[in-house]
């Protein structure tokens, strides 16, 4: 099926309904920066956005030794690519004592595995590949239980053979679509028996490279076991950076409701996938997580594409942003009756 181009700018009504949205969402942000009254009355929200990162940053560690970074670092949500603990990071087998460690070490530091890397090439142009990355999103679902993980994190994929998230010019194909279509709708059946949410994530260079097309998505395969990964430094096509506001509301009014997890990374270009790490780019996060909190967003923010040495000023400068939105947030709420 084909996909019709998206409209970059909305109409007066959209852009005013969003912007009231943003108001009242983010009077349920956290409380950093909140007076005394303030703090009292928004202890009684329960937080609505978890900072957590991949284990990927911490290069050349054991197991156990990345989670005690994590720790460190003063979070306590992850999202676990098996090769961190010396695996494939798609296994087409775990081994039960593996599941045991990794869920004691983790609960050991009291860290939570949020989601499970399960992302493949799903409109690859051979079909036995995205059977087998079908797969092994049975494998991963049937680990979740035993690691108390309710998410597994998909990318659409990409008509390039090699690079997942390559651009390819035969993405925008009927048969593409098709491809990827039918391959999600194996994925959903396979994960759903164990009661596991796929999560994808649009990005510009995917089959799926926008909210709309995350929309469309959505609405054809129709399953509560389906739903998105947001990364708002993936969405910015040639041309697009300069009116990003446009481009944020639009996603999170499309899919907001439908987001489970995000992440947090940085774009400093448009026309492809942000590459550097939050902070380091030009993405506006106090309307990013200004979105998050309009939607509902209560699932993790998720930081990857850093290293090591960078953790301690993201998760800083996430906590700042955060703080921020809470508090522009808390001022203008309504005083409880």
């Amino acid at each position: 099926m084909g996909i019709r181009e998206r409209s970059l700018f909305w109409t007066r009504r959209h852009l005013l309904k969003t912007a009231g949205a943003l108001t009242v969402g983010s009077a349920f942000a956290g409380i950093a920066l909140a007076e005394p009254d303030d703090k009292e009355r928004a202890n009684k929200e329960p937080p609505l956005i978890q900072i957590g990162i991949f284990l990927e940053p911490f290069v050349g560690k054991t197991l156990e030794a990345r989670l005690d970074a994590v720790k460190a670092a003063g979070l306590d949500c992850i999202q676990l690519s098996f090769d961190c603990a010396g695996l494939a990071p798609m296994p087409d087998e775990i081994a039960p004592d593996m599941l045991t460690r990794i869920a004691r070490e983790a609960a050991a530091r009291k860290i939570e595995i949020a989601s499970l890397r399960g992302t493949f090439n799903m409109c690859h142009p051979d079909a036995d590949y995205r059977r087998g990355g079908v797969r092994r999103i049975g494998v991963l679902a049937a680990a979740c239980e035993k690691l108390g993980t309710p998410r597994i994190h998909l990318c659409t994929g990409t008509r390039d053979r090699i690079n997942m998230w390559k651009y390819h010019p035969k993405n925008a194909t009927p048969q593409a679509w098709q491809d990827m279509l039918a391959c999600v709708r194996d994925a959903v059946d396979v994960a759903k028996p164990s009661g596991v949410t796929l999560a994808f994530e649009p990005e510009v260079n995917n089959i799926v490279d926008s909210a709309k097309k995350a929309r469309q998505l959505m609405d054809e395969i129709n399953s509560p076991h389906l739903k998105v990964t947001m990364d708002g430094s993936n969405l910015f096509h040639k041309g697009e950076l300069a009116h990003q506001d446009d481009v944020l509301d639009q996603a999170f009014a499309l899919v907001g409701k439908d987001i489970v997890m995000a992440h947090a990374k940085d774009v400093s270009h448009d026309g492809d996938a942000g590459h550097e790490a939050a902070g380091h780019g030009k993405l506006d996060y106090e309307r990013y997580i200004s979105l998050m909190h309009a939607s509902g967003f209560k699932g993790p923010l998720l930081l990857h594409g850093l290293s090591e040495a960078q953790v301690p000023e993201c998760v800083g400068f996430l906590r700042e942003k955060m703080a921020r939105v809470a508090a522009r947030g808390l001022k203008s709420a309504p005083a409880p009756k």
